[in-house]
């Protein structure tokens, strides 16, 4: 199963409480963090809600 890489890029200051949330339970903690997550529906749409403060890599 293919699985993605995480990365947190911009900060979560001054963004909504959900993005805050998603991001923690992403296991995100701070600037240029980075997870590795099984390629699954629930990372996916998390991955689709912070969007736009994450960059998503596919690893083998």
């Amino acid at each position: 199963m293919a699985r993605l890489k995480i990365t947190q890029t911009r900060s979560f200051i001054g963004s909504k409480q959900n993005h805050r949330d998603t991001l923690r339970s992403l296991g995100l903690k701070r600037l240029n963090d980075s997870v590795v997550k099984e390629d699954r529906p629930e990372f996916r749409g998390m991955v689709h809600t912070v969007r736009h403060l994450v960059t998503v890599e596919e690893v083998d």
